[in-house]
């Protein structure tokens, strides 16, 4: 071979792969393991884009680091299929979702082995094969039994034109995303899990999780526990009382008004005949807003109900307002207001000229019961979607619900001519009149009954709630998974994404906490480690959307000739795994230098013939075994280039080359294969030894904004004095053009040998 070629060696060893199956994993009792995935994939039409490049390549450098250390490996590969682009495509072209999500599939299959990714293909699933889904279902009913799958009343968005239900991302400004017109709230029967029942153990693990601390926050932010005491405030009217819900009863001789949420359950008894028109139409105004603008709406708006409550402090009598900021899912849907303690009630108060009273406060326990409430929701998992799961109900001649049978699983998804809902707001299930019918075992009757189906599918949500556990035993067909396989591979070590921060998280460790309980898992948290990488933007810092046209496609890169080995190990070089970062053709090109440079040393170089590199060896392999358990890959890949740079100035031995092919495997795997194979060795991954690790002198990593932009050598005495290091840092040729815009801070670790310079 006279030239690197990455496009040839890469088809070379993807074709090995190909045949010689050698991620495939099997349990081995005794034997230490890693078990690895990436948050599942929507399989898009447009494909893996290079976001997804990153998020994979992070689990496929940790997967084969542990392999080549001796570790069994599980690294395997999903889609969650469910959803709404392909119901919308199918509603628009009359495509099956069925044969588009196929395609889609086969491409990103394709696309992910272009890249090389050390998966396990025979573990494979896909949340819409009915091998899948059925498992789901019984999911559902191992929660239906234990009353935690219920029906209530909730608002939805719906579109009098179109007749149909409208998920929140189908509503812009208030208004359907498919004819213009304005939209409604209306309420309707839905399923629900009752996850606030763990809502307690959720919150209380999180501390434990060893995921990044602002994943955490966001978790118990939107858990949202609140202990403080419900108070009854009577109506002057004699209309019922009015319970609210505060923190603070202690502030209770403060507050000079009652505010209630649109919603509210008794909003009725408390209008007037003056007030009615007025408060209704506020009511219908707020049901348009979603609850993310209510509560971020800076400016209070409110209507008076024309009612007044009594203070059972105080005995004064205060008005009842209506306000949007109130959530009627939150404590009681009715607040009283103290606006000389809150900021909200202040504004309010002065916006609409009510009293703002100072007074001091009461013992805490004078007035009203201790109560607990939670900011989380039980999770709503009704869909009107043709394109779920479908949920395994079906309904009597009295409309009570009954289980399907488990027996009678999968209740498979029919095939129909017209995928529009249908002028009620059902899925177009409800047009499968053949599929409508099932008969069923009444037990209140002591006969078999036809029943109809529901035509609700279950929330995406719910299938990747536990697909992480399908892996461990993807082909079972007597059970969800496999117990034995449960106990040997999981929990997952290792979960990476860059989305669902909170709810799908939430979910999975829900259901996970439920399954402990009934004696499906022996864990009850379900992810050992979390991490949650930042995004690739693009080259001016905005973020990549098609309707921008500035998304980077990976297949591109690799076609144009710099392969998958320079993608992959770019995205990592690129910045620190956790934060985001801006695309930079420029720097692509470097990495298929290095990387060209490799081939170089190992295929087109002599062999020195002495060793003058036993140091800078050793130090290279503790530097990147290090930099990979602590996930620091963009100086994993410095501290290789470096390593590089000093072979090619003093001469490789064959031993240098076996070690940089070893090092290298994890981000470029294609081209490390290729030279272990020249080098007649294995990929065991190497092991420093300490005594070469001595030395007068400390190599100091400068990172300007956390990139890698020089390196100096110091005396191994001034580790101690950070401002000579800073010094002589900034006195660094490469350093000062980097510098220019000026110095915020600079933060120096003395273990990790890295100055970092933030300007």
């Amino acid at each position: 071979m006279e030239r690197y070629e990455p496009l040839k060696i890469e088809q070379k060893w993807q074709q090995i792969w190909e045949k010689t199956s050698p991620f495939k994993a099997k349990e081995a009792p005794g034997t230490p393991k890693v078990m690895l995935a990436e948050m599942f994939p929507y399989p898009s039409g447009a494909g893996l884009h290079v976001g997804h490049v990153r998020n994979f390549t992070i689990v496929d450098v940790l997967a084969r680091f542990h392999a080549q250390q001796g570790l069994n490996v599980l690294r395997p590969f999903g889609y969650d299929t469910f959803g709404l682009p392909a119901e919308n495509y199918a509603i628009k072209t009359g495509t099956a979702p069925q044969k588009v999500t196929k395609i889609n599939i086969d491409n990103f299959r394709k696309q992910a082995k272009r890249l090389g990714f050390a998966i396990d293909w025979s573990r494979e699933i896909n949340t819409s094969d009915p091998e899948y889904y059925r498992w789901t279902q019984w999911c559902f009913l191992q929660l239906y039994k234990k009353g935690l799958a219920y029906q209530k009343e909730s608002y939805q968005w719906w579109c009098p034109v179109d007749q149909t239900v409208l998920a929140n991302e189908q509503v812009e400004n208030g208004k359907c995303w498919r004819c213009g017109h304005e939209v409604e709230k209306k309420k309707m029967k839905q399923w629900f899990f009752k996850i606030t029942e763990y809502a307690d153990e959720l919150l209380d693990e999180i501390d434990h999780l060893e995921w990044p601390d602002k994943i955490k926050t966001m978790q118990k932010n939107w858990i949202g526990r609140s202990v403080g005491a419900e108070i009854d405030f009577a109506v002057e009217s004699g209309a019922p009382h009015i319970t609210v819900f505060t923190t603070r009863p202690d502030t209770i001789y403060g507050a000079t008004f009652l505010v209630v949420a649109p919603e509210y359950g008794q909003l009725e008894s408390l209008l007037t005949d003056d007030t009615r028109e007025k408060v209704l139409a506020y009511k219908a105004a707020a049901l348009k807003k979603s609850e993310i603008e209510r509560q971020e709406n800076k400016e209070k708006t409110g209507v008076f109900t024309g009612s007044y409550a009594i203070n059972p402090a105080t005995k004064a009598k205060i008005p009842i307002w209506v306000a949007d900021y109130v959530l009627a899912g939150y404590g009681t849907g009715a607040i009283m207001a103290v606006p000389a303690m809150d900021d909200r009630d202040h504004e309010f108060a002065e916006k609409f000229d009510l009293p703002i009273v100072e007074t001091e406060l009461c013992d805490r326990d004078k007035f009203g019961t201790l109560k607990t409430t939670y900011r989380m929701r039980d999770w709503l998992i009704s869909r009107q979607r043709y394109w779920g799961c479908p949920i395994p109900i079906a309904y009597d001649s009295e409309g009570n619900p009954h289980p399907i049978p488990e027996d009678q699983l999968p209740v498979l998804i029919p095939e129909v001519d017209d995928y529009q809902p249908d002028n009620t707001g059902r899925s177009a299930l409800a047009k499968a009149t053949d599929w409508l019918k099932v008969n069923i075992y009444n037990e209140a009757i002591g006969q078999v009954e036809e029943m109809t189906r529901e035509t609700d599918t279950l929330d995406g949500y719910a299938c990747s709630s536990w697909y992480l556990w399908r892996y461990a035993s993807p082909h079972d067909n007597t059970a969800a998974w496999s117990q034995e396989a449960i106990k040997y591979w999981e929990p997952v070590d290792y979960y990476c994404g860059a989305d669902h921060a909170v709810a799908h998280l939430l979910y999975i460790r829900f259901w996970c906490k439920f399954f402990a309980d009934e004696g499906y898992l022996p864990f009850r948290e379900p992810i050992k480690r979390l991490l949650y990488n930042g995004y690739i933007n693009a080259p001016d810092g905005k973020k990549m959307s098609k309707s921008k046209g500035n998304v980077i496609d990976p297949l591109d890169v690799i076609n144009d000739g710099y392969g998958a080995d320079t993608l992959r190990t770019y995205e990592m070089f690129i910045g620190p795994y956790d934060q985001d970062a801006a695309w930079d053709t420029r720097s692509v090109g470097g990495v298929y230098r290095f990387l060209n440079r490799c081939w170089t040393l190992c295929f087109a170089t002599p062999v020195s013939d002495t060793d003058h590199t036993v140091t800078t060896r050793h130090r290279t392999i503790k530097k990147v075994t290090e930099d990979i358990h602590r996930y620091n890959f963009n100086t994993a890949v410095a501290a290789l280039m470096e390593y590089v740079n000093e072979l090619y100035k003093v001469g490789a031995i064959t031993e240098d080359l076996i070690v940089l092919a070893k090092l290298l495997k994890p981000f470029a795997p294609h081209l490390a294969s290729e030279m272990l194979e020249k080098l007649s060795s294995d990929d065991e991954w190497p092991k420093w030894e300490d005594q070469y690790l001595t030395s007068d002198t400390a190599e100091i990593i400068i990172q300007v904004n956390g990139k890698l932009r020089s390196k100096i050598t110091i005396d191994a005495s001034n580790l101690a004095d950070e401002e000579k290091v800073v010094a002589i840092a900034l006195a660094d040729d490469k350093i000062k053009k980097y510098t220019e815009p000026g110095i915020k801070k600079t933060i120096f670790v003395p273990k990790a040998k890295i100055l970092n310079i933030v300007v």
